[in-house]
């Protein structure tokens, strides 16, 4: 299998994700919408970035389940619920160096949205990984 990253020199620089990612597989993974979640279903306390560690763990055993590593994602969406620049590049950068930091070098859209679907909820994680 091929993962292909690339920039289109015609488009701006990134910060770490690629613009373009072409696979070459046989599977693909989809993950559903990684949450801040424990394993009892509760929504971990503590502010924006305690819940990007909660998904980096969740999205760690989901990807392992799935015969999958983080350098096996192509496309990574992470909704983020505020509109506030700096909490929107605190969590890329948290993301950007955790156990996981590979798979946003693909093709990554951070979003910053109204609110998502657990009380409490500040972050969730949309994963799509291709493998040979």
């Amino acid at each position: 299998m091929t993962i292909e990253r690339q920039n289109p020199p015609a488009l701006h620089p990134t910060p770490g994700y690629h613009h373009v990612t072409t696979v070459d597989a046989r599977r693909t993974v989809h993950l559903a919408g990684q949450c801040p979640l424990t394993p009892g279903g509760e929504v971990v306390p503590g502010d924006v970035l305690a819940q990007v560690d909660q998904v980096v763990a969740n999205t760690g055993i989901a990807l392992t389940h799935a015969g999958a590593t983080p350098g096996d994602v192509v496309r990574t969406v992470i909704y983020v619920a505020t509109s506030d620049q700096p909490t929107l590049s605190a969590v890329w950068q948290r993301f950007t160096n955790s156990s996981i930091a590979a798979a946003f070098t693909t093709a990554s859209t951070l979003v910053g949205v109204t609110c998502l679907g657990f009380t409490g909820q500040l972050v969730e994680l949309d994963v799509t990984a291709a493998l040979a």
